[in-house]
């Protein structure tokens, strides 16, 4: 993937994490330089708040739109801090640059409609703004992609992606499942795209802040986007994930940053050795598939129908208590086994049907 990408120019880039934080939605002028100020004196230099706020229902508060962009407006002016804030539509976008807005992020349910992300991406043509896509709603990598490549394709360089969690049905702790899997696969695909973790939209609730943080900060992410109210319990929306400045400040006390690469000779020692067993473990996969088909050709003389239920049962369960017995999870080793199944179901189908 060709995605040609400048450097993100956010204040104190060159530490880790970048910190953007901020109320959820701009409330009133009081309430927006309140928290700023508070936020500045902990260190925080990137503010963010959402004048547009795409609400699930109708009649919830949506935001101040136009009239609050005077409110970030004296948080950078006076303050001297950097302003971030949501857009979703052309008309946004023509606002917030007017309005001298630094940074622009979309939201999980604009990046999911190719249409609105093409729109916005038009509208950015010929600027040099910072734009941050957030994950779609949905487990959807290529739509996250698709999202970015867009705008990319449009000339807007600057670029990051916020990873804010997943829509999951069920019972959860999180109100967005974090599905670690798909920001990693993203770093793989684009390695030189910032990733920014927001935990409050991840987790739904203030005391999960910290230590999802903590866990993008091990995932070797770029920076956290938080949430943060001087008075949280008084917020017009989402008063449950948001923090007040001194809880953020704490919570980034505790934050143990480590490095993204290491070049140690240890480390190179241990990767070999990975890099080793991984060799054994294809070498064990290709000796399964030959004894699958084996049993393929046993099948095909006998007869007998390739998909066996009850076997395939019993492999999973047989090897999810022997996963557990040896520290290993039951899911993620039966998770592997059902992939193995099913390239041996594979195998032993084209033995059949090619012989």
């Amino acid at each position: 993937m060709n995605i040609e990408l400048s450097p993100m120019n956010l204040p104190h880039e060159e530490y880790r994490p970048i910190l953007i934080a901020g109320p959820c939605a701009a409330e009133s002028e009081e309430q927006v330089f309140e928290t700023a100020k508070q936020l500045k004196e902990r260190g925080i230099n990137i503010f963010r708040a959402g004048i547009w706020k795409p609400r699930t229902k109708p009649g919830t508060f949506d935001g101040y739109g136009e009239q609050a962009m005077p409110w970030l407006l004296q948080v950078k002016n006076v303050l001297r801090m950097a302003v971030a804030t949501e857009v979703a539509t052309p008309e946004h976008v023509k606002c917030a640059l007017q309005g001298g807005v630094d940074i622009l992020w979309i939201g999980a349910r604009t990046t999911a409609n190719p249409f609105a992300v093409q729109q916005i991406a038009d509208a950015l043509r010929g600027t040099d703004v910072q734009v941050l896509v957030k994950n779609p709603i949905n487990p959807d990598l290529e739509l996250w992609i698709g999202a970015i490549e867009r705008l990319a394709n449009a000339g807007v360089h600057r670029l990051g992606a916020v990873h804010r969690g997943f829509s999951t049905y069920g019972q959860s702790i999180y109100r967005n499942s974090p599905m670690w899997k798909i920001p990693i696969e993203l770093r793989r695909r684009i390695p030189e795209l910032p990733i920014i973790c927001d935990p409050s939209h991840m987790g739904g609730k203030r005391e999960l802040v910290a230590p999802i943080s903590q866990q993008a900060m091990d995932m070797g992410f770029d920076g956290l986007m938080i949430e943060s109210h001087h008075k949280p319990d008084e917020a017009m929306s989402d008063s449950n994930q948001q923090v007040t400045p001194d809880v953020l400040a704490y919570i980034l006390s505790l934050l143990v940053i480590r490095e993204n690469t290491a070049s140690t000779e240890d480390i190179s020692l241990l990767r070999r050795k990975i890099d080793e067993i991984d060799i054994r473990l294809i070498e064990l996969l290709a000796s399964r598939m030959e004894v699958s088909r084996e049993v393929g050709q046993f099948k095909k003389e006998h007869n007998v129908s390739v998909l066996q239920t009850g076997r395939y049962n019993e492999i999973l369960e047989k090897r999810g208590e022997q996963a557990a017995s040896c520290g290993l999870g039951s899911e993620f080793v039966q998770s592997i086994f059902k992939l193995i199944h099913e390239e041996s179901v594979l195998q032993q189908t084209r033995f059949i049907n090619n012989k």
